[in-house]
């Protein structure tokens, strides 16, 4: 496996490396990776488990670096002792071994955690909640993780064709070119997550495939971790065929924003129709994020307070 780490713009690559290099000769002593440095990235290739555990050393190093800790053998040391448990440890829900920027991808929030606890827990889980959340980021970067392990041995991506009233068969160009659009968020999570060479490989060899709903129809997917993005977009005969193409040792993960419909007026939304019919069913999850969860920019959380419905005031007669 090889992972590329984008060391940070505020960061001088002299001060990651080390005098002559020795951070990473250090890092190499002491876990079992192939390192080597251009340009503003690190690139790390080795066993999964590995990778993980230095690609995890690094991205703390770059923190320790920024409070300009001093660096030398026994810091190096105890960060690997500290990353240790990467290696021989499953991903669980405080910590993914999968890193985004040179970061580890983590909880960030309590709602976020339950969210990743579910995942590992159940085979079907139902996310919902408003943008911004981490819904569909942390849907992906555990299905990189599972894909890396060696517990699944396919992701499928799959989105309604639905934005704004335009039609699939409206756009210009082949399948691909005519999806791209509908699954850009999917393909965004995925390019922090894994270099461009390994994605175009794993498409070009259906280990990860990215599909618009209408193509699920008559499938079986055995051995993958399935993801709808923008559920709230389908309708409830289309979650139905959706949901039953779950086939054996895979998973599925629903996500979606239900204040955020864009079918006709009128039409029912599969996402809400799921959860209500779902809900006691046993081998199901559904995790509702709120506003408190969002972890884009500072702003989104204001924007979303602020186009949520606010109760009127009671009105109180004498």
């Amino acid at each position: 496996m090889q992972l590329s780490i984008a060391i940070g713009t505020t960061l001088d690559m002299a001060q990651i490396l080390g005098q002559g290099d020795r951070h990473l000769r250090w890092l190499r002593d002491l876990v079992p990776v192939s390192l080597s440095a251009r340009g503003s990235n690190i690139r790390i290739s080795g066993e999964a488990q590995a990778v993980s555990h230095a690609a995890a050393v690094l991205a703390e190093l770059q923190k320790l670096i920024q409070r300009n800790v001093h660096i030398d053998r026994e810091q190096i040391t105890a960060l690997v002792q500290q990353f240790a448990s990467l290696e021989t440890a499953a991903p669980t829900a405080e910590l993914l071994d999968v890193t985004a920027q040179g970061r580890i991808i983590e909880a960030r929030t309590p709602g976020q955690k339950r969210y990743l606890e579910a995942i590992f827990a159940h085979d079907l889980v139902v996310c919902t909640g408003p943008a911004g959340t981490g819904k569909t980021y942390l849907a992906v970067a555990t299905a990189v993780s599972l894909l890396r392990r060696n517990q699944i041995r396919r992701i499928v991506l799959v989105r309604p064709a639905v934005e704004a009233g335009e039609k699939l068969g409206f756009l210009p160009g082949d399948l691909q070119a005519k999806v791209n659009p509908y699954l850009r968020p999917l393909i965004d999570a995925l390019h922090d997550m894994m270099p461009y060479e390994h994605i175009k490989r794993f498409m070009a060899n259906d280990v990860i495939e990215l599909a618009p709903l209408a193509y699920m129809r008559g499938r079986t997917l055995n051995d993958a971790i399935i993801i709808m993005d923008e559920a709230q977009n389908t309708t409830p005969a289309q979650m139905l065929m959706f949901l039953t193409r779950l086939g054996e040792r895979s998973r599925m993960i629903v996500t979606g924003d239900p204040t955020q419909v864009d079918l006709e007026p009128g039409q029912q939304s599969g996402l809400d129709d799921a959860v209500h019919r779902l809900r006691r069913v046993r081998g199901v999850a559904h995790v509702q994020l709120e506003a408190s969860d969002i972890v884009r920019h500072r702003l989104v959380q204001k924007i979303v307070d602020a186009y949520t419905p606010k109760p009127e005031a009671a009105c109180f007669k004498p």
